[in-house]
């Protein structure tokens, strides 16, 4: 898997939905993949998590941060899900009741492989390209722009750092 598959994944998922405009219903997506939700609140330094239980797979969301946030979280654990299934399959058959995948200090670093790939995968399912490229300008965007940040994030119901983040890696 590469970034750019990620990103593939991610429109893939776009076209069989459809979604046809922002702000994307990732949560819609994930319990159409059979992929169970679940929000508590958790501990302000973790997001959320993806696990398989008994067959079940499960994101768990951490219901105390800001409704953007969740939202970024719930599309970087589906990426989990679908980029990383058989890892999450070895790791129930090492006698582990179930696998936990959570963002932590080293994701948060961006050396972890995984984790690149999963926050790939979110940044084009919540703000397709092709959607981008419809309100973005030609000329292109002015990254210290707030206001027009503030105004494109809320369109696509993100962070406006998840949507700078967005932005910078857009190819």
């Amino acid at each position: 898997m590469s970034v750019v598959e990620a990103r593939a994944a991610a429109r893939t998922i776009i076209a069989e939905f459809p979604v046809r405009a922002a702000p994307v219903p990732v949560e819609r997506i994930v319990k159409a993949r059979g992929i169970v939700l679940q929000y508590a609140p958790l501990a302000d330094e973790l997001s959320g998590m993806a696990y398989i239980r008994d067959g079940v797979r499960i994101i768990g969301v951490n219901a105390l941060h800001h409704p953007n946030r969740q939202r970024f979280t719930i599309a970087h654990e589906l990426a989990h899900h679908e980029l990383h299934p058989e890892q999450l399959r070895e790791e129930v058959h090492l006698d582990k009741a179930f696998r936990v995948m959570m963002r932590d200090d080293v994701a948060a670093q961006g050396v972890d492989l995984w984790e690149i790939e999963a926050n790939a995968f979110a940044a084009e399912l919540l703000m397709p390209h092709a959607f981008l490229k419809d309100v973005v300008d030609p000329v292109g965007l002015d990254l210290d722009d707030d206001e027009r940040l503030e105004s494109l994030a809320r369109k696509f119901r993100v962070s406006t750092s998840a949507l700078r983040y967005r932005l910078g890696v857009r190819g």
